[in-house]
């Protein structure tokens, strides 16, 4: 019997956390959703992901702590990466674009951007005064 899972983030900026799961490849749903799980159970979230087998991965705001926090289904998980490593990307894409927006409204410009071969993200900003 399958239930829902909620699994904790530090997710707080549901702008940079829209635009992560964008660069992931997801268009995410928004407003007051049901999250579909086993047998149309669902739980209640503010953003939603489909998956091709119907079941859905939602983000639910925890008021409590104002982080976004990840709620499926994971018996029903049919993502190409298993959740731990789809966690570990969105939290990179979500890290990216909370210090693009970050410098961007420091005056700060990114004149690059480069992918390394580990994985990681390297950023050069410049501000001209």
């Amino acid at each position: 019997m399958s239930h829902f899972s909620t699994v904790k983030t530090e997710l707080r900026d549901r702008e940079a956390l829209l635009a992560a799961l964008h660069d992931l490849g997801h268009d995410p749903r928004e407003g007051e959703l049901p999250v579909r799980g086993y047998r149309g159970q669902t739980e209640l979230a503010q953003l939603a992901i489909a998956q091709a087998n119907g079941a859905d991965i939602g983000f639910r705001l925890n008021p409590a702590t104002g982080t976004y926090e990840l709620v499926t289904d994971l018996d029903l998980w049919s993502q190409q990466v298993p959740i731990e490593r789809f966690l570990a990307q969105l939290t990179q894409r979500y890290a990216l674009r909370s210090i693009l927006a970050a410098t961007q409204d420091e005056g700060f410009q990114v004149s690059e951007q480069t992918n390394q071969a580990d994985g990681s993200i390297e950023l050069v900003v410049t501000r001209w005064s």
